[in-house]
Parts: structure tokens; C-alpha cells; sequence
């Protein structure tokens, strides 16, 4: 993709829930290749922001552009297509307990691709998914024989097996030690570096934020407040920014 090509576009996003206005003329963008991070106090919308962008939840009022396309104007197969190049990382992983790790990631391309594009490239698919987390020897393995943070490098090749534009990553570090934690912050950056996508990154882990972001939007009583880096942001007299730092 061309450099500063809008890969997500809001603008004056409201979202509420009965009299909790969570999102109000919430805007935002994210360029082409960039690391977004999403910086707020639990409850403070940022899941809520998520879900919005993948049509999980219905806005009140604004505009949502992902990809070049406005998703209110997408049906539910437009929105499946457009999905297909979406990975979305979830805090809990997600994972199938039932199935093995090439079952995991094998389920994403039996709802994309063909039966013909399965049977021929869904092995390759699959172990180089697995390279990229530095996991292959785990395919086939079950989730429950494998540590945390293991668990959530196998939701990390789920989320690449389609080799998104967009990735999404909800709290990805929430529940790891702090050596873990880095670790997968280093994979998300060694991801970036590889494939190029533009990632938005829900976290409240500075240590993640800090080594992640090119950019941090901090958001604050529903509204984009401010957007820096996380050097600049980490400067800022402004209390309501500054007591993220302490």
C-alpha cells in the first residue's frame, strides 16, 4: 500500500448505552502501515471502539471508513469479505480446546477459501503462520498443553493465517508476566516489519505501548483527547493525560 494511504477513517463517532454515553464525536485515522495504540481507563470505550470498527456493534451516529469502504453501507457478506482482510486478536485468544492447533487455524480459511484452495495451501498456510510466532512444533499439540503466553502466540498466527491489512489487537499483553508481555510486543513489532499491516492496539501496558506505537490516542471521556507519540503524550502537563504515567 502507498505511504499515508487512510487504511480507518471515523469521523464524530457517538456510541451510548441507555444514559452511558461511551463514544461521543469520536475521530480518528490510521495510515497505512502504522501502529495505533488506544490508551484509556477500563470502561473508557476502547473495546467499545473495536467492535464498532468491525460492525459487531451498531454506532448511534458517525462515520466509519475501513479500508476505503463505509461499513454502514456493507451488508452482512460485504462485511464477511471485508473481514477476510481484518485480524482481530482477542484478549481471551479464543482458541477451540477441542480442536488442535492446526484445527485452530485451520478455521479461519474454511469460512474464506475454497475447498481446492484449502486442500492445496492450507498446510503451508498453517506452518508458516506457526514460523512467524516461532511455534511450528506445537501444530499438532492441544491448547491446553501449551503455557499462556504460548497460547496467545497460537491466536497471533490465527489472527495472520489470511495475512490481513488491518490488524486488531484487543489488551494483547493482559494476563502475561512482564517477560512474556515483551515478548509478544516484540513479535508484534517483528509482524509489522514482515507484513506491513497497520495494527490498532487497545492496551493499558506501557511497557507494550512504549515499544509498540508509532502513535497513541488517548481517550478520554468518550472523545479522541489527544494523539502523539508516547514520548510526546509522556510529557504532557495535562493531568487527565499525564496520570496514564505515573
Amino acid at each position: 500500500m502507498e505511504p499515508n494511504k487512510s487504511i480507518i477513517e471515523i469521523s464524530k463517532l457517538n456510541k451510548s448505552f441507555g444514559e452511558n454515553h461511551v463514544l461521543k464525536d469520536f475521530s480518528m485515522r490510521l495510515d497505512s502501515g502504522e501502529s495505533l495504540v488506544i490508551l484509556g481507563k477500563s470502561g473508557s470505550g476502547k473495546s467499545v471502539l473495536i467492535k464498532c470498527i468491525i460492525k459487531l456493534l451498531e454506532p448511534d451516529s458517525g462515520k466509519i471508513m475501513v479500508l476505503d469502504q463505509d461499513i454502514s453501507k456493507l451488508d452482512q457478506d460485504e462485511m464477511d469479505l471485508l473481514r477476510k482482510d481484518i485480524g482481530f486478536l482477542f484478549q481471551s485468544n479464543a482458541l477451540y480446546d477441542s480442536m488442535t492447533i492446526r484445527e485452530n487455524l485451520e478455521f479461519p480459511l474454511r469460512r474464506h477459501w475454497t475447498k481446492e484452495e484449502r486442500e492445496s495451501l492450507a498446510e503451508d498456510a498453517v506452518i508458516e503462520a506457526l514460523e512467524d510466532v516461532g511455534l511450528a512444533h506445537t501444530v499438532d499439540m492441544m491448547p491446553i498443553e501449551l503455557s499462556g503466553g504460548m497460547r496467545k502466540r497460537i491466536a497471533l498466527a490465527r489472527t495472520l493465517i489470511l495475512k490481513p491489512k488491518l490488524i486488531l489487537y484487543d489488551e494483547p499483553t493482559t494476563g502475561l508476566d512482564p517477560i512474556t508481555s515483551r515478548e509478544i510486543s516484540e513479535l508484534m513489532i517483528s509482524i509489522q516489519d514482515k507484513y506491513k499491516a497497520s495494527s490498532v492496539i487497545i492496551s493499558h501496558d506501557m511497557n507494550c505501548i512504549q515499544m509498540t506505537s508509532n502513535r497513541v490516542i488517548a481517550l478520554i471521556e468518550g472523545r479522541n483527547y489527544m494523539a502523539d507519540t508516547y514520548e510526546n503524550l509522556m510529557k504532557s502537563t495535562d493531568p487527565k493525560v499525564s496520570e496514564f504515567f505515573r
